[in-house]
């Protein structure tokens, strides 16, 4: 089994393409199929069901695409224990997060970063909480930062801030200039909320239950950024935690209204990485400074 026929398998898994998987390897469809259909050949077994929408792997793709992952993700990390050796003069480092953070203070740390280790590569996803954890879980990412995560034994907690959750809403809002708002006058409006795979939006739903309100949740989505624009509109209310309204609240569009509930005000974030999983010192060192300077942050914030 060659490594160039698992990189061809490991693409089309990915992408759910021959095509697509053929034009990310810069090569022609025909050899991405004649190498899926090598790979078959010697395993004596089908890993891909095909269909005109494209593929999808069989219950063998599904074992061969998490072991070949690990191998890839082994690769890299020879490749990091080598740059380790020359000092951080490069690296990979690949970090996971939820969508608030990155027009927060994730740019900034970046840039930081860069400027102090500029051939160190970030690869960033922004995904919801329970996505970040099996990142982290199936090897996929470095470092996560979550939002009100449930623990995991194979889950170490690096740092834990506090994110007391509020409501946002456009300035012109009847409750632009609350002070807070109880749960119950905030359901009898319209909600823009992210969907149920979302932290924030499990803590909310946890939260009305235990207080048997029906809130009126009128748009569900993936996207942190349309609840934000739907609260703009002045129709909406929408909920973030604090890390995630800093834009936001810097332009003037929207107002932050703590919402007086125990449980959502007492809401955290965790920066985490896998218990068992080895960092490289890249991703050793992006952990220290991404760490220290939002625990600074949340410090200057308090005073």
């Amino acid at each position: 089994m060659r490594f160039l026929t698992l990189k061809y398998f490991n693409a089309v898994a990915k992408l759910g393409s021959i095509r697509k998987a053929a034009d990310r390897l810069h090569v022609a469809p025909s050899a991405v199929s004649r190498q899926i259909a090598q790979l078959e050949h010697e395993l004596d077994a089908v890993l891909f069901e095909r269909s005109k929408s494209g593929v999808r792997l069989t219950a063998a793709g599904e074992v061969l695409a998490r072991q070949s992952h690990r191998i890839f993700r082994d690769l890299d990390r020879a490749r990091a224990g080598i740059d380790d050796l020359r000092g951080l003069r490069r690296g990979d480092v690949s970090l996971w997060v939820i969508e608030g953070f990155v027009t927060g203070l994730l740019p900034n740390i970046l840039a930081d970063f860069q400027r102090r280790y500029p051939a160190v590569a970030f690869k960033v996803q922004t995904a919801s909480t329970d996505r970040i954890t099996e990142a982290l879980l199936e090897d996929e990412a470095d470092i996560g930062i979550t939002f009100n995560a449930s623990p995991r034994a194979e889950i170490e907690t690096i740092a834990e801030f506090p994110e007391p959750v509020s409501c946002l809403v456009a300035r012109d809002h009847k409750y632009a200039n609350r002070k807070n708002l109880s749960l119950d006058e905030i359901c009898k409006e319209p909600l823009a909320l992210p969907d149920h795979s979302f932290g924030i939006r499990q803590s909310f739903e946890r939260t009305v239950a235990k207080h048997k309100l029906n809130p009126r949740v009128l748009v569900t989505t993936n996207s942190l950024e349309l609840t934000n624009t739907m609260a703009v509109t002045g129709q909406f209310i929408a909920f973030k935690p604090a890390m995630a309204v800093i834009t936001q609240l810097g332009s003037g569009q929207l107002r932050a209204i703590p919402v007086a509930d125990t449980e959502l005000a007492s809401a955290r974030s965790s920066i985490s990485v896998h218990r068992d999983r080895p960092l490289s010192r890249a991703a050793q060192e992006f952990l220290k400074l991404l760490t220290t300077t939002i625990r600074a942050s949340k410090a200057k914030t308090r005073k």
